[in-house]
């Protein structure tokens, strides 16, 4: 009985210095110029400024202490405009993580708009598309292995396997050559810009709402076709809302280098 009166005052405590302490680990990334699998007015290199990028995806103990701290972002006290009804409803209350959210797997069910707050109240931000394809293209030993059809055959591979287990705990993958875990394998991840993503090349077409209909027509945005995983993420964010949150849609934050 002692032991189930403080486990969750132990939890909160862990919540609580995960909070203070940043999170996950920082990797700074150099940037520079990169092919993007996606086109920029008719153009696929970037230019991608030095940045820094969490090691591994939010969990659900430094989320919880985000939300502590910031009670507006509970699920019984925020507003709806910023959370649709699923908002952090695998969560045993408001303020107790329970079975079906284990302080070390990545937090989901999560808007766009809480992880960006989150993001912020760590004095960062989420990361753009561009940085995080950027990070993402590497591979254990090789900082881009899009190339290798074996590495985007092991990426689809997981993208084909039905969500229906529980997350493992995040940061247990081997990190990329640039010292990142869990980009791909793990949770789907939000970035600042996902709503910008599959767009027309007509602009009398910006802002239509039946976005849906560039999801089959990755053409207008995908100059790399080989690589369907890009285009499968792509058209997932691009699907969403901000007010939307998903079993299997977490984040990370970014920040610029100073």
């Amino acid at each position: 009985m002692r032991l189930a009166v403080a486990l969750p005052c132990l939890l909160a405590v862990a919540a609580t210095a995960a909070l203070a302490a940043g999170g996950a680990a920082w990797v700074r990334l150099p940037g520079g110029d990169f092919r993007s699998a996606l086109k920029y007015e008719d153009a696929r290199k970037v230019r991608i400024a030095p940045f820094e990028l969490q090691q591994r995806p939010v969990t659900n103990a430094e989320f919880l202490a985000f939300v502590q701290a910031h009670p507006q972002w509970r699920r019984d006290n925020v507003a709806s405009v910023l959370a649709e009804p699923r908002y952090l409803s695998h969560w045993a209350s408001p303020d107790v993580l329970g079975d079906k959210a284990l302080p070390q797997q990545p937090v989901v069910q999560v808007s766009w708009f809480a992880a960006s707050a989150y993001c912020e109240a760590q004095g960062a931000r989420l990361p753009t598309w561009s940085e995080w394809e950027y990070a993402a293209a590497a591979d254990e030993t090789r900082r881009d292995a899009r190339s290798d059809p074996a590495w985007r055959e092991r990426i689809l591979a997981w993208y084909s396997t039905p969500s229906n287990k529980a997350l493992p705990r995040a940061g247990l993958q081997t990190p990329n050559a640039w010292g990142v875990q869990d980009l791909h394998g793990l949770v789907w991840e939000w970035t600042d810009d996902f709503s910008s993503l599959l767009v027309s090349g007509d602009n009398r077409m910006q802002g239509d709402a039946d976005k849906f209909k560039f999801c089959g027509a990755g053409a207008l945005s995908m100059d790399d076709r080989e690589n369907y995983a890009v285009l499968m993420r792509v058209a997932m964010l691009s699907s969403l809302d901000a007010v939307d949150t998903t079993a299997n849609l977490g984040f990370r934050c970014a920040r610029d280098v100073k």
